[in-house]
């Protein structure tokens, strides 16, 4: 990755790897009750870990766990019912962004990013920063693949599946894997060598911040 770091924009950036873990109850949107987050940055010509996070979320009292979540996530009721609520954890987390610049990067980010406009109002930060999608960059380097899921990514490179898949912290090493090997596999086949062309081959925008039902409109003009 040395042609990468040797870009001023990408040097200076601090990359954010992030997963949540949620419950999806009828009709409603996914309510988050995990997240985690591995902050890396350049050292030496490589991405380095410079922090980590995570933390349980209580789900509103009307979403419960169900038999399946426990089964896929080792997440319990019990678990959730002495975790602080979503606002709070999702404000700690934004108070520990204070380096910018920064890239969100997730595996599909357009699921973190719609869990993150949810939550606006609680981590502005978060809710304000570009994302970088590992699956979109490994169908930009790795061309044909049957599947471009975490796992069959994994797969691909050799890289073993970590004990408690399916819980944030775990897929986000995970992520952090894949993303360091497809950053070096798009270099060497001339896909990147800059951030520029990071955010153009795998970048998404911000989800906007759902309005509030009722909410006053602001004319234009």
């Amino acid at each position: 990755m040395t042609s990468l770091t040797s870009d001023l924009r990408f040097a200076a950036m601090t990359c954010v790897v992030i997963d949540f873990e949620g419950l999806t109850p009828a009709g409603r949107p996914a309510e988050p009750i995990e997240v985690a987050a591995l902050a890396l940055r350049t050292r030496e010509d490589q991405l380095v870990e410079v922090g980590r996070f995570e933390a349980l979320m209580r789900p509103p009292a009307d979403v419960p766990v169900t038999a399946r979540d426990v089964q896929l996530k080792g997440i319990t009721q019990r678990m959730l019912d002495s975790a602080a609520p979503s606002a709070e954890v999702m404000a700690q987390l934004d108070a520990r962004l204070t380096s910018p610049p920064y890239r969100l990067v997730a595996h599909h980010a357009s699921t973190e990013a719609g869990i993150i406009a949810r939550q606006a109002v609680h981590c502005p930060v978060l809710a304000s920063t570009p994302l970088l999608d590992t699956l979109r960059l490994a169908k930009a380097v790795l061309p044909g693949l049957r599947s471009y899921g975490l796992d069959s990514l994994l797969g691909h490179y050799a890289i073993p599946i970590p004990a408690g898949r399916h819980r944030a912290m775990p897929d986000v090493e995970a992520t952090s894997a894949v993303l360091t090997r497809l950053l070096d596999d798009g270099f060497t086949a001339g896909r990147w060598s800059t951030l520029l062309e990071l955010d153009m081959a795998g970048g998404l925008q911000p989800v906007r911040p759902p309005t509030a039902p009722g909410a006053e409109q602001v004319p234009l003009f």
